[in-house]
């Protein structure tokens, strides 16, 4: 890639922003400006799509169900007006979870998954060209003949 799309993208992505996984439960609060005044919108929901998670246009999707109609959103992760809460993480085993919008109450639900969640960021890793790491010198083990050669010389002796 070039330097200039590098250079771009660290410019706009976001320093920190929450792991996320489909399954997890999060809420979305999505700020808006009206004239000049600033409003913010909330969507809960599940995530059920994420795509091109590494790069900037990275988005996910979010589907709940209002009234009985599913609705889903997109948002893009490293947008400055969005904010990401994550409420609780699900066990899940496919990479989309498109089998949802055919599901309703009981069979829609997802298993609880244990683990700490809330305080887990994924940082922009900062580069700085004046920290060098070295990796650490393995000491080599040299082992010493002189013990069987001194035990050889007692034993000719005798």
């Amino acid at each position: 890639m070039h330097t200039l799309v590098q250079e771009y993208q660290k410019k706009y992505t976001k320093d920190k922003f929450p792991q996320l996984r489909p399954g997890m439960t999060v809420k979305v609060t999505h700020k808006f400006l009206e004239g000049t005044k600033e409003r913010s919108q909330v969507f809960q929901g599940v995530i059920i799509k994420m795509h091109a998670k590494t790069s900037l246009n990275a988005t996910f999707t979010v589907r709940k169900v209002v009234d009985g109609i599913g609705v889903e959103k997109i948002y893009p992760i490293h947008s400055p007006r969005i904010e990401i809460e994550v409420l609780r993480a699900s066990k899940v085993r496919r990479s989309k979870l498109y089998y949802l919008r055919d599901r309703a109450g009981k069979s829609a639900r997802l298993r609880e998954k244990d683990m700490e969640f809330k305080d887990i960021l994924v940082e922009k890793p900062a580069y700085n060209e004046d920290l060098v790491v070295e990796a650490p010198v393995e000491e080599e083990v040299v082992a010493t003949t002189e013990a069987p050669a001194a035990e050889a010389a007692t034993t000719e002796n005798a």
